[in-house]
């Protein structure tokens, strides 16, 4: 079963990324790697962070003529921003006054600063932000987009957008293939697939930076073509459902998960939620809906995978809130660092890797896993196994 490590802090020298468990013979685009990086630094109502880091990765082990050898893949990405915080983030020179400036004593409200310094003893609370900031999920975009890769050559796709900006809503689009979706929503820069949509929700975002406020909202990540039986409902941490909706709420700034028809679903009656069930001899067993996005007991069900995730405002207000200075207890307003208004749309790309990771790790943790070839023969012969069932 593959499994990852990140490391590095937003203004270190760079972020760095361990993959095991990847199949040997694996050809790998690193073009398309740094494509959906590029992606993810991209959409409307970025800060000027953006304008500095051209994020690509470099593999340093694992890879030997663009094919895994199934040994663990090594990734690092170079934080280019760097370069004017060398002084500051040096990971080995002893602190003095002139590598010790912009320390942080004022928490902002929402993030990791205050309670973190408190656990780790942290008197400079930049030692927090530094890694708690969104900028690790570069890295978890780039192990992310090498697991789409993979999922691909299993015939399964998958697609992660917007569905709603601040009090806005998009029209879900739940009808189109994973293929229109990704050509509706690569169509603009909110990722959104009603192209009708989009002045309204610059303009929502305009006005938010205009007062130094931000905008959360809604993600939704549709894969489909997933072979039933993924999971266990054997113990409750077997459910898959379970697994992928700790690695969405895992990512910076998740307040809500929910599979399928989610909360909406509580306020319904049972035979308006559980999906019907049919079979055909030529394409075996299906539901007639999909209220319960993809999952049964835990596991795959072989219909398309819903999730959605909730984003809350990011908590960096350029009119700051109120906070408390850690050395001299006095009230003051909380440190302001560079931000977004919005990072709905590059969150939308990160937690679409998640969700390709965790679905990669079940599908070697089901299958041998060890060379590309036997995975996807020994995953025909399933589907196969099942569609006869």
């Amino acid at each position: 079963m593959i499994n990852y490590v990140t490391a590095g802090e937003s203004h270190g020298p760079q972020l760095t990324g361990i993959l095991t468990g990847l199949p040997a013979g694996l050809t790998l685009d690193i073009d398309a790697i740094n494509a959906g990086l590029a992606a993810r630094q991209g959409g409307f109502g970025r800060g000027n962070r953006q304008q500095i880091e051209h994020d690509v990765v470099t593999v340093t082990g694992g890879l030997r003529h663009g094919v895994t050898l199934g040994s663990p893949l090594a990734l690092t990405i170079q934080n280019r921003d760097h370069a004017h915080w060398s002084a500051i983030m040096n990971p080995t020179s002893p602190a003095t006054a002139e590598n010790t400036l912009r320390q942080v004593t004022r928490p902002r409200p929402g993030h990791a600063d205050l309670v973190g310094g408190m656990k780790y003893g942290h008197r400079d609370l930049r030692n927090v932000l530094e890694r708690s900031s969104a900028r690790e999920t570069a890295m978890r975009v780039a192990i992310g987009q090498i697991c789409k890769q993979l999922l691909a050559q299993l015939k399964i796709q998958l697609v992660g957008y917007v569905q709603q900006i601040g009090t806005i809503t998009v029209d879900d689009a739940a009808s189109l293939s994973v293929e229109a979706l990704t050509t509706a929503i690569t169509a603009n820069d909110l990722r959104i697939a009603d192209q009708q949509q989009v002045a309204a929700i610059h303009d929502l975002i305009t006005t938010t930076k205009k007062a130094g406020d931000t905008l959360g909202g809604v993600i939704r990540v549709v894969a489909t073509n997933v072979p039933a039986g993924l999971g266990s409902y054997t113990n409750w941490d077997t459910k898959l459902d379970g697994q992928l909706a700790a690695a969405v709420m895992g990512v910076n700034a998740m307040k809500g998960v929910e599979i399928g028809d989610g909360f909406a679903a509580a306020g319904r009656y049972g035979s308006q939620v559980m999906d019907e069930i049919d079979w055909h001899a030529d394409t075996g067993w299906s539901r007639l809906t999909n209220h319960l996005g993809g999952f049964e007991g835990g596991m795959t069900n072989g219909m398309p995978i819903i999730i959605k995730a909730a984003m809350k405002p990011i908590p960096t207000l350029y009119k700051p809130l109120q906070s408390v200075d850690i050395q001299t207890k006095a009230v003051q307003k909380a440190s302001v660092e560079r931000s977004d208004t919005t990072a709905i749309v590059p969150a939308s790309i990160v937690v679409e890797s998640v969700v390709a990771i965790e679905l990669v790790k079940a599908l070697t943790a089901t299958f041998d896993g060890s060379n590309l070839a036997r995975l996807q023969a020994t995953l025909a012969a399933y589907r196969s196994e099942l569609q006869a069932y």
